[in-house]
């Protein structure tokens, strides 16, 4: 009986146990940003119970039993369940997931599931940017993705960056199509922060794009507001300092007149410095040209909408000094963006997108022969910054000095320029369903620019040098630039059956670019004084025959019509196809017209029966792709022949000045072509913790667009205003591999990483050059000497044309043994450099030189790593560049400059040195191009570290907060290179002479505290 009696008490009070409910209440945010998520969907799992979010992310749910779990489910973020044990309020954090299959990729006229893609693309998310902290959108797709390669032209603020996507494929312009929003648009004026995504295009994808992809697309979708949200207020800003990442090994006074001593004695002269007792270490130019500099940047922000509309607004200042010159290298970006969708109707949405953006910029001449960097390099350390007038000290304008190098500081403070931009920037668009599948599209975008430039050459005396300035003048130039493009396209969107999903996008786009300049020059500005350097203020006009104005206009067009065509059977046979037939003004009537076709396909393996999906491989892809791109970007007008240029006539006897042939014209221009294949496989791992992707791609551009071929004189090329014509000439082929793989896990509740790493290889080489000589020369070494760099078949492009060194010549009966290098211009004594006989005709000559090194890299890296510990975040980004060479080229060969302290390591003697050469006066052939100035480039570059906090939901409610995260973050934190400049990295841009080093403006490292807040 008493058995009985237990186990009937112990089924009741389990059955009570098991019975009993809890009402659980709360809010649901993103976890990054903290804005409330409408439409969560929460639900009990292994149940049918469910409800979503409000419009104010809150939820209540009844009737919840005791040590059930509640899912929390919300498109593009991961799941989150939560264990109930009593009867509480609680907030729910999401967590977004940029890797999830689901992600929506925008491709500019239309977008995919990820999953769905069946391209060579890549995407940064709007928390990848803010991570890095970039002032400018370009900086963050350096080492984040594979076959992508920024590079700074200058470490100065508002200096412009070079983008490369899969090499170096052209001669000329060979940065990618940029859309904004639909439009096309220019990266360099956006605030980073105002941006969601960064889409790249890398391979035939773009084709749809047609003359406007062959060098990839980056396509940038700025932030908007979410419909059914309220008003979210934000404010983000940071201030911190700027210092120079590298300072060049530079001999001080003592080392420069000990050196300077010996290389007089071996010259056969008398010794400049008898006594360098007391020199001690003398003037560090360096240190006086550089300084740490601040900068500040402030935004806010305020977004949100209802059921039928959602709308954002923001607006920023940013604010940067240069790490040289301080105010006279200064930078300062203001910007406002307004976006705005609505549903006018059931049918009609309409959406639009505006930017401002206000530039205001001084600079100087920061690089190259005569650029104040150049001037510091130079300058002996035995000269001080001012004479015992307190004036600037003048540098000799003796022959071991130079007419060219002058006191680097004299030189800033008598450097005026000024440049200002104002740019309005937009896209209107109107989306119609016309009936159920079938939508209608039209769009505009738009762009309008006015910038402003003068400069002011003050009347100056350098004490005989090239830079004195003997009449005192001022610059000033306005010019009008817009541009805007109408796209009208219809989409058809349905599911066959269960198995057939098609989508097809036809349409049309006109674009037109269209502007003017203005130019004029005035002389003797009153008082010589920056205040008062004005056209309208100057006095004076040039001397005869000088033409003081400027003017140009131009007016530029395409037509496209364009065809693209999905199809998925089953969502694991995908399968995309593109035809664009584009016309463009810039050639002549005969080739206007050009139709590219591409395709590509995908295979998602893991959705077959066979494919048995475990922990260990959980999705897997294969795609491919193949397309024909165009490329038109070369100058205006280049079919057709022009009276722009200049010349001089005999008439009645009479000197006149007139109007002669332009640029010379080629009728038969017709379209380059770069033809793009790609294989790549999508794979995901362990729970989707690893996702991998890898791709082999080749392109072959030909119909190379190559302007400047060298024809005759006697056509009048080399007169002021014209010029070589531009010829289809020309082939480049790149060909490679990238792997990327990420690996994100948790450790516990509380503790979370993620790893990502992506590899690239490059293999670029020209197969084609159809002129007369079968090459292409360009850049410039020294002073008078041959182009050092290459465009040939069979070789990189832009590769480095010199001689091969042999070590050094240690005693007189090694020169006797010696081919013979008097052609090169001087006698040859012991500790000079030997040079090889690589044609072995027993003469060293140009017909000696060959292939010394090559500027492209043969692997790009990129690392990068996230931690989150609780309230506490840390990320770091890091990227690689192996296998590149550099041409160091900052050096004056004068015998009285500075020079670089591995000429310590000189030849003063049989055995010393076998690397470097002797010093003196004489005249040597050491100077000419060698491999002796070619350096290894490569670096491995930890381009930001970032730890932040974030305080807890508890103690910023109670002041109005919804998210308060403080942090720091250092950027460009250390490069490690063997390369002795100041950046291996840095590059001018251009495809023939990119590689060389005219003494790179240094990319500062920075340091910056900052905070991100909502209300």
């Amino acid at each position: 009986m008493r058995s009985k009696f237990l186990l009937f008490a112990f089924l009741l009070f389990t059955s009570i146990g098991l019975s009993q409910t809890v009402d659980v209440t709360g809010t649901v945010l993103d976890s990054s940003t903290g804005e409330v998520l409408v439409g969560t969907n929460i639900f009990i799992k292994n149940s049918q119970t469910g409800i979503s979010t409000d419009i104010d992310g809150n939820f209540k749910i009844t009737g919840v039993p005791v040590g059930s779990t509640i899912v929390f489910t919300y498109l593009g973020y991961k799941d989150f369940e939560y264990k109930v044990s009593k009867s509480e309020s609680i907030t729910v954090k999401l967590v977004e997931t940029a890797q999830a299959l689901n992600e929506i990729v925008v491709l500019g006229y239309s977008s995919q599931k990820k999953r769905d893609v069946t391209g060579a693309v890549t995407v940064i998310t709007g928390k990848t940017i803010d991570d890095l902290k970039p002032i400018k959108v370009e900086q963050a797709l350096q080492g984040t993705v594979s076959g992508v390669v920024v590079t700074q032209q200058s470490g100065a603020p508002g200096a412009g960056l070079d983008i490369k996507i899969r090499g170096v494929a052209t001669n000329g312009s060979t940065g990618p199509y940029v859309i904004i929003d639909g439009y096309q648009g220019d990266l360099s004026i956006l605030n980073p922060d105002d941006i969601e995504s960064i889409t790249v295009l890398k391979d035939a994808q773009a084709a749809i794009y047609g003359t406007l992809g062959a060098n990839g697309v980056v396509v940038v979708t700025t932030k908007s507001g979410k419909r059914n949200t309220k008003t979210k207020v934000s404010y983000s800003g940071y201030t911190g300092f700027q210092e120079t990442s590298k300072k060049l090994n530079l001999l001080n006074a003592t080392e420069y007149a000990l050196l300077l001593n010996e290389s007089y004695a071996n010259g056969g002269q008398s010794l400049p410095y008898p006594n360098v007792s007391g020199l001690g270490t003398g003037t560090d130019w360096q240190n006086q040209i550089f300084n740490k500099a601040p900068m500040i940047s402030n935004e806010f922000s305020f977004s949100g909408g209802s059921d039928k509309m959602a709308y954002s607004f923001s607006a920023s200042d940013l604010y940067q000094q240069g790490i040289i010159g301080k105010g006279k290298s200064d930078f300062k970006r203001n910007t406002a963006r307004l976006s705005l969708n609505a549903d006018l109707s059931e049918k009609i949405k309409f959406q639009t997108n505006l930017i401002y953006t206000y530039l205001d910029r001084d600079s100087f001449n920061d690089s190259g022969l005569g650029s104040v960097l150049f001037n510091a390099i130079n300058t002996p350390s035995t000269l001080s910054v001012y004479d015992t007038n307190g004036n600037y000290t003048l540098v000799p304008s003796t022959p071991g000095y130079g007419i060219e190098i002058i006191n680097p500081l004299a030189q800033l403070d008598n450097t005026f320029n000024d440049y200002k931009l104002k740019k309005l920037n937009g896209s209107v668009r109107f989306d119609y369903d016309l009936i159920n599948h079938l939508k209608l599209t039209g769009r505009m975008g738009f762009n309008t620019s006015n910038s402003d430039g003068k400069s002011f050459a003050k009347e100056v005396s350098y004490g005989g040098k090239v830079f004195d300035v003997t009449r005192s003048s001022v610059s000033q130039n306005k010019i009008n630039d817009n541009s805007y493009t109408f796209d009208f396209f219809a989409e058809y969107n349905n599911t066959f059956g269960e198995n057939h999903k098609i989508k097809a996008t036809v349409g049309t786009t006109v674009y037109k670019e269209y502007g003017s300049g203005l130019f004029g020059t005035g002389y003797d500005v009153p008082n010589n004084s920056w205040e008062y350097a004005d056209l309208s203020l100057a006095t004076g006009t040039g001397g005869d025959g000088v033409r003081d104005t400027y003017s140009y206009a131009y007016d530029e067009r395409r037509l496209s019509f364009f065809g693209f065509f999905e199809y998925a059977f089953n969502g694991k046979y995908l399968l995309t196809g593109a035809l664009r037939r584009d016309l463009s003004t810039k050639f002549g009537p005969e080739n206007r017209v050009a139709i590219f076709p591409s395709f590509t396909a995908g295979w998602v393996v893991s959705d077959e029966n066979f494919f048995k999906q475990t922990k260990a491989l959980n999705f897997l892809k294969l795609r491919a792709s193949y397309g024909v791109l165009g490329n038109d970007q070369i100058r205006n007008n280049g079919y057709v022949g022009s009276l722009s240029g200049e010349a001089t006539y005999v008439i009645n006897g009479s000197v006149v000045n007139g109007t002669a042939v332009g640029v010379l014209p080629n009728p038969k221009l017709q379209w380059e072509e770069a033809k793009k294949f790609d294989i790549g496989v999508d794979l995901k791992m362990f729970d989707e913790k690893v996702s991998i992707t890898s791709d082999y791609f080749s392109e072959t551009r030909d119909n190379l667009l190559i302007g400047n071929i060298p024809v005759s004189g006697i056509t009048g090329v080399y007169a002021p205003g014209s010029g070589s014509p531009t010829i289809n000439a020309g082939a480049v082929r790149n060909r490679g591999l990238e792997f990327a793989i990420n690996y994100e896990d948790k450790i516990s509740e509380s503790m979370k990483f993620k790893v990502g790493y992506n590899v690239t290889t490059i293999d670029n080489e020209v197969l084609e050059v159809n002129n007369s000589t079968g090459y292409l020369e360009g850049g410039s070494f020294g002073v008078g000497q041959l182009y050092p760099v290459r465009m040939e078949a069979g070789q990189p492009m832009g590769y480095f044309y010199g001689y091969q060194t042999d070590g050094i010549f240690q005693n007189q009966a090694e020169i006797d043994a010696h081919p013979s290098q008097a052609a090169l211009g001087a006698a040859t004594s012991p500790g000079d450099i030997r040079y090889k006989d690589l044609n072995n005709d027993g003469v060293i000559n140009q017909n000696d030189r060959t292939n010394i090194g090559d500027p492209i890299a043969n692997v790009t890296m990129g690392f990068n790593f996230t931690f989150n510990y609780k309230n506490l975040d840390l990320t770091s980004y890091s990227y690689a560049s192996l296998g590149n060479d550099m041409i160091r080229n900052y050096e004056r060969t004068l015998s009285d400059v500075n020079r670089l302290n591995y000429v310590l390591d000189r030849w003063t003697g049989e055995g010393t040195s076998n690397s470097v050469p002797r010093v003196t006066t004489a005249a040597t052939n050491n100077n000419v191009l060698s491999d002796y100035f070619v350096e290894d480039a490569s670096f491995l570059r930890i381009q930001n570290i970032q730890l932040g906090y974030s305080f807890s939901d508890n103690l910023i409610n109670k002041v109005g907060l919804t998210k308060l995260r403080l942090y720091t973050s250092v950027n460009n934190v250390y490069t490690f290179t063997k390369y002795r400049g100041f950046d291996p990295a840095a590059t001018n841009g251009s495809p023939i002479g990119g590689g060389i080093d005219y003494g790179f403006y240094p990319t500062p490292r920075t340091f910056i505290l900052g905070i991100n807040a909502n209300f």
